[in-house]
């Protein structure tokens, strides 16, 4: 049986996160259809197939689990990725060696019944805490315009928003990324944006900005972008 990382009470409910293993695939797969189904909008996000999910399980990666008895009710993944044409560290400009130190921040769930228990904070915590720094430079991943819990989940972990493009077959994606030996200093001048202005937003990234915040305003969502002034190691 996996070790217990962390034990607490949601609520009045007692949980445990444990690391996941080949063995939790079908209650991963279980959960995640749960998840899927629930889903407004599909395109939201971007599942995982039992084949991708074993490739990490079985050394490629980590995914925590949340469980409250033996029943999974939430978990986050990360993964070692290959290189390959669509990595995303190609995306912002990342040479061949730092390709070989980047990590994925992968799907996240949870399940309905227990949205608002402040578990995707929980698990982000939990699973940084995880990553070998002697080995990973850069955590990276990709989320959805507009898919704003999970825009706002990136931000709170300080990643920021590095490129805007198409991924997973013409599907739009910002790529968020979080340098984990540098410390990004930022200029004062920052620059609004609405979030569905995607040529504004390629525009800004093209010429250096970065996304650091999102804010609600005038029935819309907007990104604020500025610029590097320097980047210090930490």
């Amino acid at each position: 049986m996996s070790e217990i990382i962390e034990q607490g009470v949601l609520r009045d409910i007692p949980y445990h996160v444990k690391k996941l293993k080949v063995d939790d695939l079908p209650q991963i797969l279980d959960l995640q259809r749960t998840v899927v189904d629930a889903l407004p909008h599909k395109d939201i996000l971007e599942p995982l197939s039992a084949e991708e999910f074993e490739y990490i399980l079985k050394g490629n990666g980590i995914v925590i689990g949340v469980f409250v008895g033996d029943r999974l009710i939430a978990f986050r993944a990360l993964l070692i990725p290959e290189i390959d044409d669509q990595h995303l560290g190609k995306d912002i400009g990342l040479n061949e060696e730092d390709l070989k130190r980047v990590i994925y921040q992968e799907i996240s769930n949870v399940h309905p019944e227990f949205r608002g228990y402040g578990l995707q904070k929980k698990m982000a915590k939990i699973i940084m805490k995880l990553i070998d720094d002697s080995e990973f430079d850069y955590v990276m991943a990709t989320v959805m315009p507009y898919n704003i819990p999970s825009i706002k989940d990136k931000l709170h972990q300080g990643m920021h928003i590095a490129a805007l493009k198409e991924k997973y077959g013409g599907k739009l994606r910002y790529i968020f990324v979080k340098p984990l030996r540098k410390k990004l200093k930022l200029k004062k001048e920052a620059v609004l944006i609405p979030m569905g202005d995607i040529e504004g937003q390629k525009n800004l990234l093209h010429n250096g900005y970065i996304g650091v915040a999102i804010k609600h305003q005038c029935d819309d969502w907007y990104v604020e972008y500025r610029k590097v002034e320097a980047e210090d190691l930490g």
